[in-house]
């Protein structure tokens, strides 16, 4: 497996209020190689702190994070993270933003320069490797930044929200690069993400997460074809079934909140 969480907690410390907030409480699953699991629920239950632990960022208050089978203690090399933002350094032309990871692992300038030109070329950015960030569109950005994260080899990729920012067409235009390109990989990913049809379009498997503190309140095997090809996916009968239910187990949890 590429990714496990054994029974994990994770609290941080005293509020405003005097007392201690936990945002997940006991979540357990595993992923196998190459596996898409999207991760939805409420604002505020622990999306995010599950990607921060799985990359090595916060430490687990009971349980354990593994990746291909050995405990997460610190920031791991061997998992790539994305966020809502690329991030990239405006100083820097794309090719060498792409290689940026590279450096700081130690390796020649003659490899860094290949593998940010071959990541560049999988990602649909060939010839724009001399151009500087603010010249590019902002979905060329995002797909500069998952060439950045490609050219580390990870064995996991975390994306927080990654495409939340970009306008619809381009949206669907970046899904369709990102699933293909993941695929081609075979890369495991976890995805967080707000957007009930996305995790349908993009996933093998759905964890839906309670109010906090967060807990899986139900997976769900996405049973349609074409992973690696979202806008197919779109087009499934099937795609409004799966987005129903979810909204409906996200609405039970509203109304647990509220009464």
């Amino acid at each position: 497996m590429a990714l496990e969480f054994r029974s994990v907690t994770k609290g941080f410390g005293q509020n405003g209020t005097g007392t201690a907030l936990t945002a997940l409480k006991d979540i357990t699953f595993k992923t196998d190689e190459a596996e898409f699991v999207a991760v939805v629920g409420p604002s505020g239950c622990g999306k995010s702190t599950m990607l921060n632990m799985t990359a090595g960022l916060y430490q687990p208050t009971e349980g354990e994070v593994l990746v291909s089978g050995d405990i997460v203690s610190g920031p791991n090399s061997h998992v790539g993270f994305m966020l809502q933002k690329d991030l990239l350094l405006p100083w820097r032309k794309i090719e060498a933003n792409v290689a940026f990871g590279l450096e700081s692992r130690g390796f020649s300038r003659k490899e860094c320069r290949e593998r940010a030109h071959l990541q560049l070329e999988k990602c649909q950015l060939g010839g724009f490797g001399d151009y500087y960030p603010y010249q590019l569109s902002g979905g060329m950005r995002q797909r500069a930044a998952l060439a950045r994260t490609l050219a580390i080899d990870p064995e996991v990729i975390l994306l927080d929200e990654p495409f939340s920012a970009l306008d619809a067409q381009t949206k669907i235009i970046i899904q369709k690069n990102f699933a293909e390109t993941i695929e081609d990989e075979k890369i495991t990913t976890l995805l967080i993400t707000h957007d009930l049809a996305e995790a349908v379009f993009m996933a093998d498997r759905i964890l839906v997460l309670s109010e906090r503190p967060g807990r899986v309140i139900e997976e769900i095997k996405v049973d349609i074809p074409d992973r690696g090809n979202p806008t197919a996916r779109r087009q499934h009968p099937r795609v409004t079934e799966y987005i129903s239910h979810m909204f409906d187990l996200l609405k039970l949890q509203d109304r647990q909140v509220v009464n």
